[in-house]
């Protein structure tokens, strides 16, 4: 019988009849996992791009029954008979994860199923264990932080943002590296991911002392992220939609004359003829050249809404279609979904997308981006609907430069922020930011600053949006907002709903982002969707909330460098700064339950009110430091529960061992230095 195993300095293979198993070391304390049938193929879409450098830590050995690899705190051993992998810590011998057939004779735990072409329908058990939580694995509206008893879709929606990295309790990072469509199932008999269709099994693991070791090891390995924009810090003003340009520099002027600092200002979708044009309709927009001048004079960045959805009707039409950069469809036309649109097609027409996963496609979008957008000085974009978004339809219909829908669809969202990124990076920029609606695992090395979609205007959803958020942390996306007040509706001339945009910004007040967005009332709808909506600035909601959210961006300012030191740091360490309790005192049990508090980078604990009516709130204070509340100066032990005051004006503060993150009131926040850029 041919020996089941050969080895390299750093890879162990093992082969049974047609089926392999390939381990190798990547990066510290952590391996990369590929099997499929015949061969291990490389240069398969995926996170882990570059090989990182040869580990020296690493030995493999070959034994009688089992062979095994070990990287630093990893060992991982796989049996001879079966092929069979279980990985441990080397310093413990605490099991992390283990392969589990699901039936004794067939399927194993690795299991292909051919769909053709090359392509199999795969699946990946994991033995399940007790106690177990699980954490990150990007963002959805389930309103859970703990994600283990969850079956998760493995598909791009808007909301829904597929980043398939999970966190676990047990010390270890999971990459599912694998953009294909599927789900995962974290279930109390096991753990299964699913590719409906793909090449071959890829994942990588990491093991980590903390849960903050685990996040630097997975930004080693698929990306840091940027510079984040010093001017991105400030508030951004935003709402479905203005109309034009006298309503943008109306909004612009109001805030410079009320003295209320503003950072940026968004112009949404509509702005074009048509969808694909990418440039302003002149009607309505008549020297956007001007108006970027006067915007940036008033020391604000203008944001320009980019859609990936290409009209029929519009100028890149033809020319995209026949240079091959649209998303073809396997069957049927390539028209994916209907959009509303302007003037007679208010109601919607069948639009294509152009197709992110081609750098020649990338190139040709940057083409009119920089001729409509950039040479007027508009150099940050918001890539609204970049799932892309279907409405209905299915991406195992399209077929993409990188492979079928089916096996590559989840990669859309990043490689649209990576093309921005690398545009505008060649145009010289150093300091690129991107809003975007989904992503995937290594969309943080492109810039991208991830938002929480078109959600509901309801406490529900503000609490909702505080577990998404940490989650979205834990997945190595360290750039995300939300829609201050929620996206879908809201009166602000309704006293309830003024409540909960006040308690909305206090939370928002200590994200990446500051965005004030939404469809406000009254809603005017053409079509299926709306197409602008109701008052959204600071004071459209009366004076006691102005107040309220002018206090709190006040605070804001106040906390800017401390911010961008913290997402300064973040570039080294791969932390986030929306962090949850869990991730600075991990050893505190207590910390791994709170999920309605998080710290603002390693010093600020903040407790957003998240319930209608409430003016104090129960708040964890970890063990492992001593904790003085921001207004009152009262000092707490920690590892206690404290009851905090919280009027609608306040948001409960907590500072770590006296620590003071604030720049003293009235100092503005542009002149205290900030670390440099290296």
């Amino acid at each position: 019988m041919p020996p089941a195993f050969t080895r390299t300095p750093d890879r162990l293979l093992w082969r049974h009849g047609h089926h392999v198993l390939q381990v190798e070391p990547w990066g510290p304390d952590a391996v990369r996992v590929r099997a499929g049938l015949h061969r291990i193929l490389d240069g398969l879409p995926g996170a882990l791009d570059d090989a990182p450098q040869p580990s020296r830590e690493c030995v493999t050995e070959i034994h009688a029954g089992h062979a095994v690899l070990v990287n630093g705190l990893l060992r991982v051993t796989v049996a001879a008979a079966d092929g069979l992998l279980t990985a441990v810590r080397t310093d413990t011998g605490e099991e992390l994860l283990r392969e589990e057939p699901a039936h004794f004779w067939w399927p194993g735990a690795r299991h292909f199923e051919a769909a053709g072409a090359g392509t199999y329908r795969i699946e990946q058990r994991f033995a399940a264990h007790d106690g177990e939580r699980v954490h990150g694995l990007g963002q959805h509206g389930h309103g859970r932080f703990d994600q283990k008893g969850t079956v998760l879709e493995l598909r791009q929606r808007n909301g829904e943002v597929t980043v398939p990295f999970a966190l676990s309790s047990r010390g270890y990072g999971f990459l599912w590296n694998n953009p294909a469509v599927g789900r995962v199932e974290f279930a109390a008999n096991g753990t299964r991911w699913v590719a409906d269709r793909a090449r071959q099994i890829d994942w990588w693991l990491a093991a980590g002392r903390t849960p903050a070791d685990v996040l630097a090891r997975y930004a080693g390995a698929t990306g840091h992220a940027p510079a984040f924009p010093r001017w991105a810090s400030g508030l951004w003003q935003s709402k479905l939609r203005y109309r034009d340009q006298a309503e943008v520099l109306a909004v612009a002027r109001e805030y410079a004359r009320r003295g209320l600092p503003l950072s940026a200002i968004v112009i949404d979708y509509l702005h074009w003829r048509h969808l694909g044009d990418w440039d302003f309709d002149r009607r309505d927009w008549p020297d956007p050249r001007a108006m970027t001048e006067e915007l940036r004079h008033l020391g604000v960045e203008p944001v320009v809404s980019v859609w990936p959805s290409v009209s029929p009707l519009s100028a890149a039409w033809a020319e995209l279609r026949d240079a091959g950069h649209l998303v073809a469809a396997d069957a049927g036309p390539a028209l994916h979904a209907d959009w509303p649109d302007t003037g007679d097609n208010a109601a919607g027409i069948g639009v294509a997308f152009y197709d992110a996963t081609s750098p020649a496609a990338r190139a040709a979008l940057w083409d009119r981006l920089q001729e409509h957008y950039y040479k007027l000085g508009i150099r940050t974009y918001w890539l609204d609907a970049c799932e892309p978004e279907m409405r209905p339809g299915h991406p195992h219909n399209l077929s993409f430069a990188a492979g079928p829908g089916a096996e590559v669809a989840n990669l859309y969202p990043r490689e649209h922020a990576r093309g921005i990124h690398e545009h505008l990076t060649e145009q010289g920029e150093t300091e690129v930011l991107s809003l975007i609606r989904s992503a995937w695992a290594g969309s943080q090395k492109y810039g991208a600053a991830l938002w929480s979609g078109d959600i509901p205007a309801t406490f529900e959803a503000l609490a909702g949006s505080v577990r998404a958020g940490l989650n979205v942390a834990l997945s190595g996306i360290p750039w995300w907002t939300t829609d201050i007040g929620g996206f879908h509706g809201g009166d602000p001339d309704d006293e309830d709903y003024r409540e909960l945009m006040v308690r909305w910004f206090q939370f928002a007040a200590f994200c990446p982002l500051l965005r004030l967005h939404g469809h406000r009332e009254p809603r005017i709808f053409d079509g299926p969707v709306g197409t602008g909506g109701g008052p959204n600035e600071i004071w459209s909601y009366g004076e006691c909330a102005e107040r309220a959210m002018t206090a709190a961006l006040r605070l804001r300012e106040r906390l800017r460098p401390y911010l961008h030191r913290t997402l300064d740091d973040g570039r080294r360490t791969g932390l986030p700064l929306l962090r949850p309790l869990l991730l600075e005192f991990p050893a505190d049990r207590a910390a791994w339950d709170v999920d309605d508090q998080f710290l603002c980078g390693p010093d600020l604990l903040v407790a957003p009110v998240v319930r209608a009516g409430a003016r104090e709130r129960r708040v964890y204070l970890p063990a492992g430091a001593r904790w003085t509340e921001y207004a009152t100066g009262a000092v707490h032990p920690g590892g206690t529960w404290v009851t905090a005051a919280a009027p609608l004006e306040t948001v409960p503060l907590f500072l770590r061992d006296r620590a003071d993150p604030f720049v003293p009131a009235g100092t503005p926040a542009s002149s205290v230095p900030l670390p440099a850029i290296p």
